[in-house]
C-alpha cells in the first residue's frame, strides 16, 4: 500500500471519503477527486501535501475528466488503482412518475462518469502492465425494487462494465473488481430526496446498515489481496438486510 498512487473518485463524503482516509493512513499517495474541493482541502491539510493531490472534478464533464487527468504532474501520473466510486441515486418513485433529469443525472455519473474516468487513467496502466480498477456498484444492479429503475440499471452496468473490462486486460496484469454494497448509511439518501435529511433517516429506522469504513475496510483487503487473484465481484449487505422475495398483483 505504502506509496502506490490511487485516483479515487467522490471523495468528498460517504465511502469516497471513508477509503481515501484509510489507505492514506496506511502510506498510500491519494488523488482525491471530487466537486467540492473546500473537502479536498481539507484531507489534504490532514495529510500533507505529499500524500494527499485534491483534484476538483465533476466526472460528468468528459472533456475535463481527460484535461485533469493528462496533466497530472509526473509525481502524480503513475497512477496504480482507479476506485471509480463517483455515483449517485437521484428519487425513489416508480418509472411512470420520475423525473427525467434524475434518470439523466444517473446515468452521466453512474454510466458516462466511470467510463470516462476509467478510459482517461488505462493507457498509463496498460503500458506499465500493471494495475488494478475497483468500481463500486451496488446490490440495486443484481436485485431490483420499487423506485430502484434507472439506478439499478445503471449499477448493473458497472456490474458488466465490470466483467467486460477484465475480459479485455487480462493479459495486461490489470485487475477489475466490481464491489457492490447494499444499504448504506452515509450521504447517499440525503443526495437521492434532495437534502431531506428527515426523508433520508428514515431509510435506516430499525436496521444496522452498513458503515461507510466497513466499505473502506474492503476496499483495502481487495488491494491487499493475492496478486494471482482477481476478485472479480463482491457484494455486501447489512446483516439484516436480504434480497426480496416475489411480489403478486393479485385482483
Amino acid at each position: 500500500m505504502k506509496n502506490k498512487i490511487i485516483l479515487i473518485t467522490g471523495s468528498t463524503s460517504g465511502f469516497g471519503e471513508a477509503i481515501s482516509l484509510r489507505l492514506a493512513k496506511k502510506g498510500a499517495r491519494i488523488i482525491a477527486a471530487g466537486r467540492r474541493l473546500n473537502k479536498l482541502l481539507k484531507l489534504q491539510k490532514k495529510f500533507g501535501l505529499d500524500n494527499i493531490l485534491p483534484l476538483e472534478l465533476d466526472v460528468r464533464d468528459q472533456k475535463k475528466v481527460f484535461e485533469a487527468i493528462n496533466s497530472l504532474k509526473k509525481e502524480w501520473s503513475d497512477i496504480d488503482i482507479l476506485i471509480n466510486n463517483a455515483g449517485l441515486a437521484k428519487g425513489l418513485n416508480s418509472s411512470d412518475d420520475t423525473k427525467m433529469e434524475h434518470w439523466n443525472e444517473m446515468v452521466d455519473t453512474n454510466c458516462k462518469g466511470l467510463m470516462y474516468v476509467t478510459r482517461a487513467v488505462l493507457p498509463t496502466m496498460s503500458k506499465k502492465n500493471k494495475g488494478h480498477i475497483i468500481n463500486i456498484g451496488s446490490v440495486a444492479g443484481t436485485y431490483p425494487y420499487f423506485g430502484g429503475n434507472i439506478y439499478g440499471a445503471s449499477k448493473a452496468f458497472v456490474h458488466h462494465f465490470s466483467l467486460n473490462l477484465r475480459a479485455d486486460l487480462a493479459d495486461k496484469n490489470i485487475r477489475v473488481t466490481s464491489l457492490e454494497p447494499g444499504a448504506a448509511e452515509t450521504e447517499f439518501s440525503i443526495v437521492r430526496f434532495d437534502g431531506d435529511k428527515d426523508k433520508a433517516k428514515k431509510t435506516y429506522d430499525g436496521f444496522e446498515p452498513i458503515e461507510a469504513e466497513n466499505i473502506a475496510e474492503i476496499v483495502e483487503f481487495v488491494i491487499n489481496s493475492p496478486k494471482n487473484i482477481n476478485l472479480n465481484r463482491i457484494e455486501v449487505m447489512a446483516n439484516n438486510q436480504t434480497f426480496a422475495g416475489f411480489k403478486f398483483i393479485k385482483n
